[in-house]
């Protein structure tokens, strides 16, 4: 009986430190590859034929959307600037809001219609308006992918159709597109302003705009982040939620309708937040080095700037922290030198080192403020006596 007893517990403590991987191994997403990320970090904490490379229908328009915000956070453009519809943007087909060539609007309206209808003619004409032709913009789209990392994708326009024999190469993976939309996210935030948009209007209220994104509306913390749906791709998506501090990418592509798309995503993004949590440590107290020959007696510390860590929500309460610091630094101290470490831990588990680096820099001390000391502290001598 005590043998039953001990092997009982032993099972007990095994499920309960456990309990995130099982999970995730066994949850079940209806699609054909599908992926869960967390903006903050880069974790990935499930994935399904994460790398299949894939076709992701107008989900391709994160990408689009990260060059028209790259240029407006730039300078490049503002978001007051007119865009003329060319006749190549004006007859695009599929999602759209019917640009006439020659129509002019200003980019923070294409910059909606993209992001909430899903414009393939808004995306063609900021493409040719960023690029001066939509292939030359495809040109940085692929660019922009390989300096991202993102080794399954390979672009062939801006829109994600596949209404062209060349549209057969249009390719990524639901890796990918989370690599894209959290540069997107953590990288440009403002985006969040279109597509967090439920129904809104352009063209002074005449034409109205529908998200076509439901979870926007109907899961708590949304934030975007688009779908995207052709006959070929199947029901795709990228959908991103923050709670609690903590903002998570779901991805799923291949999917058989748009119902089962948004319920996989909700699958992965309740599982996420279910299981995690982000932490940022941080010191109560801002440490100081002492320095050796230097104008100033210490340096004021800084923590670095990695400084979230995404843990099991078991493991959460458990973490400890502590600060290891130089003895001394010698001057002149550079402005960011490493002077110390704050080490995060679990149990015994190491799981982040921050580094201290010197907030400011100290200048070393020359022999005339040496001079200058000495004559001072002669001075006070001469004073007191």
């Amino acid at each position: 009986m005590k043998r039953f007893c001990a092997l009982l517990l032993c099972a007990v403590l095994l499920c309960m430190a456990l309990p995130w991987q099982t999970r995730a191994a066994e949850m079940d997403v209806n699609a054909k590859s599908a992926l869960l990320m967390d903006a903050a970090t880069g974790t990935v904490l499930f994935e399904k034929n994460a790398h299949e490379a894939l076709a992701p229908a107008s989900v391709t328009k994160i990408m689009t959307m990260l060059l028209i915000m790259e240029a407006i956070d730039s300078g490049s453009i503002g978001y007051d600037d007119m865009v003329t519809a060319s006749e190549s943007a004006a007859a695009k087909g599929g999602s759209q809001v019917y640009l006439k060539a020659g129509e002019q609007m200003a980019v923070s309206e294409m910059l909606k219609s993209i992001a909430v209808s899903s414009a393939n003619d808004c995306a063609c004409a900021m493409a040719e308006h960023l690029s001066g032709s939509e292939g030359a913009f495809v040109d940085r789209m692929n660019e922009r992918a390989r300096e991202l990392g993102m080794e399954d994708t390979h672009f062939v326009n801006c829109t994600g159709l596949d209404d062209s024999p060349e549209a057969a190469q249009h390719r990524t993976s639901a890796y990918d597109i989370a690599l894209m939309s959290r540069e997107l996210l953590t990288r440009h935030p403002d985006i969040k302003k279109y597509t967090t948009i439920w129904m809104d209007t352009i063209r002074n209220g005449a034409f109205g705009l529908s998200n076509t994104n439901k979870l926007i509306r109907f899961y708590p913390g949304a934030t975007g982040l688009k779908t995207g749906f052709t006959s070929g791709a199947g029901y795709c998506l990228s959908a991103t939620a923050q709670r609690e501090g903590m903002e998570l990418i779901a991805v799923t592509m291949g999917c058989e309708s748009a119902k089962i798309r948004n319920a996989a995503c909700k699958q992965l993004l309740d599982y996420g937040f279910a299981n995690y949590a982000l932490v940022s440590p941080d010191l109560e107290d801002v440490p100081s080095v002492p320095v050796v020959l230097g104008k100033e007696k210490t340096v004021p510390l800084t923590l670095g700037e990695n400084r979230q860590l995404l843990v099991p929500k078991a493991k959460k309460a458990g973490l400890t922290q502590s600060v290891t610091l130089e003895e001394s630094a010698a001057a002149p101290v550079e402005k960011g030198a490493v002077l110390g470490t704050l080490t995060v831990k679990s149990g015994g588990e190491t799981l982040l080192e921050i580094p201290l680096s010197a907030a400011k820099a100290v200048e070393k001390l020359t022999f005339g403020d040496v001079f200058l000391m000495v004559l001072k502290r002669a001075a006070m001598a001469k004073e007191d006596a």
